[in-house]
């Protein structure tokens, strides 16, 4: 999109995401003298550069990834929103800069190679995130909340927000206002749309809350509810079995719900033979523009969930970053894990893909020193207001899952929703949201013993009791035991099938065994998600024909 004055062209703007307060803006630009050819958020965007230079940033309130050129000052504005929900990749090169939403973008350049170094290939074997990383060399993420300027002067970054501390003093009846009060402004803001818009119903206190609120806001608006849709697989209610994780199946819950707001609802199941298919499997690489490396099937298994409500929906409201602000998470509430020391979803992480790499190519990963180093940069950035004792390591948990793990699930949500057209918004992820919750004291935020209790707290008139009193499950894995058969037959496959490049990577040995092994066998020490990381792994090696240069940084 232009913007022209005096009959010149004096900015244009490439644009994704939405800006929710774009009505605002829009009228105060007008009082301010701009002038509208269209009633989108994007050409708001372009006319509150003009009117506020490079401080327009803090007026947006949204979900963002843009590009500004100034053809007057000749230079090129990169900016994300505040807590990184759209991605934006850049690369500097001798006379400027290439950028896009995802490394393919700049991939597809003639002049890129898809190069990995030791470093990238630890980032996309890590079950964490730092800011600014990217996974391919020459490549850099710009960080949450940052403006990168690119000039003929050179290069610059600037961080615009970031979460701050703060001391909390409101009492825990004015808080749990406060946090009512957010999620309703949020939910009003994020529901307006001029497409198909639908709710991600799992069933839990987060997705069930932001599906009944959408409800009720859309019936007041329009007198039509939303549409809700829930993910299940074959013979999977029917059959549940409990495991570490998840003590209760989620279409029970997701029913209940739909039930009690008789809302229209679309319960998508999914054939365990359809998430091991090969070009499910490839699509999710190459959304992803890597393998993955944790949660197992939850890839193709979201990405075929996204394709099947893209049918019917352009915007999909999310239940997703609710643990991280509030604190819902297993590891939270277990000793061991907060006392540890490294990231405490790690400790969780069962994936031993650097046993199934080449000699030379494990030997230079050095993965636990890595992790260490990752880990102590990450403490020294929480921002502390003379907290001790237990309130100063939850601040520290509680940080860590805001700038470290969830980045890794915003970028599955978003990648592998935008793969086929779908547009995901999250509403726990508003700044002003996170930022208040992450002040409030650990105590408060257990006041009744569980997780999230702010969140049960604040919506407890709106959420079934059921509900309310479900213990955290996560997003389901199938249990189907074909599905393991499956992938062993294809890792077989690829093992023989893949180039001699690859070979030298991955150690073609353990592979063959790890193919061979029935892994969910008690007493194995291989987990059943280690065969979903190697083919992706394996598939991503192929697919991107990886340049690996072994050298350490």
């Amino acid at each position: 999109m232009q913007a022209v004055e005096g009959g010149q062209v004096v900015a244009c703007l490439t644009y994704s995401g939405e800006v929710y307060n774009f009505v605002k803006l829009r009228d105060e630009l007008t009082k301010r003298g701009h002038r509208f050819r269209t009633k989108s958020d994007t050409e708001v965007v372009l006319r509150s550069y003009l009117e506020w230079s490079e401080s327009f940033v803090d007026q947006l309130v949204g979900m963002y990834a843009f590009a500004i050129w100034d053809l007057r000052k000749q230079q090129l504005l990169l900016v994300r929103d505040r807590v990184g929900v759209k991605p934006l990749f850049y690369q500097p090169r001798e006379h400027g800069v290439l950028f896009g939403s995802e490394p393919k973008a700049i991939l597809a350049h003639p002049d890129v190679v898809a190069r990995v170094g030791i470093d990238g290939l630890r980032r996309a074997m890590s079950v964490f995130r730092m800011p600014g990383d990217a996974v391919y060399e020459g490549m850099y993420e710009v960080p949450p909340g940052h403006i990168v300027k690119v000039s003929r002067e050179g290069i610059s970054t600037r961080c615009y927000w970031k979460l701050e501390g703060q001391e909390h003093t409101d009492s825990l009846e004015v808080t749990v206002e406060t946090i009512r009060s957010h999620l309703d402004r949020i939910v009003r803001e994020q529901t307006i749309a001029d497409v198909p818009l639908c709710s991600l119903l799992s069933g839990g206190l987060d997705s069930s809350f932001i599906t009944a609120m959408a409800d009720r806001i859309l019936r007041q608006r329009d007198g039509k509810g939303v549409h809700s849709y829930s993910v299940d697989f074959v013979g999977y209610s029917e059959a549940f079995e409990k495991d570490a994780y998840r003590d209760t199946a989620d279409t029970p819950y997701v029913r209940e719900l739909v039930t009690q707001l008789k809302l229209q609802h679309t319960e998508v199941i999914l054939e365990s033979r359809t998430m091991a298919d090969k070009p499910v499997r490839s699509a999710v690489v190459d959304a992803l523009d890597k393998g993955w490396i944790h949660a197992g099937d939850m890839y193709p298994s979201l990405y075929l969930l996204f394709s099947e409500v893209r049918k019917h929906s352009t915007v999909a409201l999310s239940g997703e970053a609710a643990d991280e602000v509030f604190g819902g998470y297993r590891w939270f509430h277990t000793p061991e894990t907060v006392n540890g020391d490294t990231f405490p979803w790690m400790q969780f992480s069962s994936s031993r893909l650097e046993n199934l790499l080449a000699h030379d190519v494990a030997g230079e990963l050095r993965l636990k020193e890595y992790e260490a180093d990752c880990y102590a940069t990450a403490l020294r950035a929480v921002p502390h207001v003379g907290q001790t004792g237990t309130e100063k390591r939850m601040r520290e948990l509680c940080y860590l899952h805001l700038a470290n793990w969830l980045p890794l699930l915003l970028d599955r949500k978003d990648r592998l929703s935008m793969a086929v057209g779908l547009e995901v918004r999250v509403p726990y992820c508003d700044h002003e949201l996170m930022q208040y919750v992450f002040n409030t004291p650990w105590n408060m935020k257990t006041f009744d013993g569980r997780e999230k209790s702010l969140l049960r707290a604040a919506v407890r008139d709106v959420v079934p009791e059921a509900i309310l009193q479900r213990v955290k499950s996560p997003y389901p894995n199938t249990q189907d035991p074909l599905y393991e058969k499956a992938l062993r037959m294809k890792l077989n496959e690829a093992v023989y099938t893949a180039s001699r490049k690859t070979m030298k990577i991955v150690d073609p040995v353990a592979l063959s065994e790890l193919a061979d092994d029935p892994v969910t066998h008690v007493g194995t020490h291989w987990d059943r998600g280690d065969l979903d990381h190697s083919l992706a792994m394996i598939d991503w090696l192929e697919r991107y024909d990886i340049q690996l240069h072994l050298h350490t940084n």
